[in-house]
């Protein structure tokens, strides 16, 4: 960008002498610091826009196609948490090539309580062991086999955002997905140069036990929003490591596989969300919202569609949830009697056989 001096008034007659402040040479000599400095501002402000676009073209969207990540490859880091067992691991199977393994479990807490958050020092070297740092384009695949399953990528890209990573995706469908579309598959395993990464936790997105119940006691209107399959809401059933079956109260149910009007793994289209969403209960958006469940594995389907594909503000997960609560001792709604438990805990030991 081109930028001119000032010109001299056209209505000026007289000729300056050379003394005078309004002559030629001592007007040029002002005239050329002043369009540098300007000159070098444009310039600056050009440059940073430069740099905004190459970041923003670098960042993958939250929720790509496979077609989207292949596109993208080799420029993203892929994470795959498939989860196997002792003689059958689906990333020595076949992966996208390039992807690294960090099994869903390595993400989650102890068995008896799988939503409660490792330490920081744990995740830290989970992170450097991937390679990945702040401005990593990350991509998670999960199987994409149900509905249930993309809680999985959900909440590893909660807690990597938790912990300060600025670029993220899931892979829409997962496996499945990338399978079903013909796309190149490989068994050579894949060992990531450590990075030397340092958290930057992200405190607004997540919802711990004492806030949850410091909003109960406040006046401030918090939506609480119970991911699980209603009988869960309604008390009827509970996960093996609550307490007892119930929900929070004044909570409000939306299950997470509502999302999934087909029943796949994978999201259906922008527009369809937006038509889901019109569903919620308490014009979800217009207060600050908690997603919830038993372990913060479904509730993370709940959050990153509102926050990361809706761009709601203010959404949180507790990741916890009704196993880290109900231990807790504290206050419970849709809590049947004992006797009610007892036999909704025979139906289902007869159910099982």
């Amino acid at each position: 960008m081109s930028i001119e001096p000032p010109q001299a008034h056209p209505s000026a007659s007289a000729t300056p002498g050379p003394s005078s402040p309004a002559a030629p040479g001592r007007r040029s000599r002002q005239a050329v610091p002043w369009l540098r400095f300007r000159r070098g501002c444009a310039l600056f402000w050009l440059l940073a826009a430069w740099s905004l676009s190459q970041s923003a073209s670098a960042a993958p969207s939250p929720l790509l196609t496979p077609a989207a990540l292949l596109a993208q490859l080799p420029q993203v880091r892929v994470i795959d948490i498939r989860e196997g067992d002792a003689s059958v691991s689906p990333y020595a199977a076949g992966h996208i090539p390039g992807a690294v393994s960090a099994p869903y479990s390595s993400w989650r807490g102890a068995a008896d309580n799988p939503g409660q958050l490792r330490s920081v020092a744990d995740y830290t070297a989970l992170v450097r062991s991937l390679g990945l740092n702040a401005q990593t384009p990350v991509v998670l695949v999960a199987d994409g086999s149900d509905p249930s399953d993309f809680g999985a990528p959900a909440r590893v890209y909660w807690t990597l955002k938790w912990l300060g990573l600025q670029h993220l995706a899931i892979l829409n469908g997962g496996m499945t997905a990338w399978t079903r579309a013909g796309l190149p598959v490989t068994r050579q395993a894949v060992r990531a140069q450590p990075s030397d990464f340092t958290p930057r936790l992200d405190t607004a997105i997540l919802a711990s036990r004492t806030q949850v119940a410091q909003d109960l006691r406040g006046s401030r209107p918090v939506l609480l929003l119970d991911a699980r399959p209603r009988p869960f809401y309604l008390g009827q059933v509970k996960a093996p490591a609550a307490a007892q079956p119930g929900t929070l109260p004044g909570a409000v149910d939306f299950d997470n596989a509502r999302w999934f009007p087909g029943g796949s793994g994978a999201l259906p289209g922008q527009a369809e969300l937006e038509r889901i969403a019109q569903s919620m209960p308490h014009a979800a958006g217009t207060e600050p919202t908690v997603s919830f469940c038993n372990t913060g594995h479904w509730a993370a389907t709940n959050w990153f569609v509102l926050s990361e594909l809706l761009h709601q503000p203010d959404v949180k997960l507790y990741p916890g949830s009704m196993v880290d609560w109900s231990r807790a001792d504290e206050p419970m709604a849709n809590v049947p009697s004992r006797a009610q438990q007892l036999w909704a805990q025979l139906q289902q030991t007869w159910a099982a056989h």
